[in-house]
This record gives C-alpha cells, structure tokens and sequence, in this order.
C-alpha cells in the first residue's frame, strides 16, 4: 500500500493478533473417575493403584494396568482355593 507522499508502507491488521490457544493440556491430567471400594482390602488396594496412572504419560499406563490385572487375578484365584484347615480341625 502505498501512502500519499507515493512510499510504500505495510498493511496494519485491522484487529490486533493473539497468541493461538495451546492444543490440549500440558501434562496428564486425571480423569476424575471415581472408585467405589468394594470392601475387600485387597481389591480396594489393587483399584487404588490405578490412581497411580493418572499422573503418568500413556506411554506409563501399561505398567500400572498390568500390575493392578496381576494383582486383581490372584485375588480371584484366591477365592477359588479350598479353605486351609485350622490347626485343631483335623483331631479325631
């Protein structure tokens, strides 16, 4: 554009330009799920562990998943073994 004494100056944007906001969050952020305990202390401990992943990178989730997965399984397993007599419940 070119003003009146015939020099050329640049165009000025007619509203001033901002900073584009950031695409997503910096860092990991919770999702704020809620965990209901189940009553069963180790359950309870093993689905606490998962609180752990909130604050890693995805990439750091599988650790977390896969112990809390190990841990829940050999809960369940635990269920599925015949009780252990008592000392003075095989006397005759």
């Amino acid at each position: 554009m070119t003003d009146e004494a015939g020099e050329t100056r640049a165009e000025e944007p007619a509203e001033p330009v901002e900073p584009a906001e950031p695409a997503g969050p910096a860092g990991p952020v919770a999702l704020g799920v809620v965990r209901t305990p189940t009553g069963h202390a180790g359950v309870d401990e093993h689905l606490a562990r998962l609180a752990d992943a909130d604050h890693l990178a995805a990439d750091g989730h599988v650790e977390v998943y896969e112990d809390v997965h190990r841990g829940l399984r050999e809960a369940l397993t635990a269920l599925d073994a015949p009780p252990v007599p008592g000392p003075y419940e095989n006397r005759s």
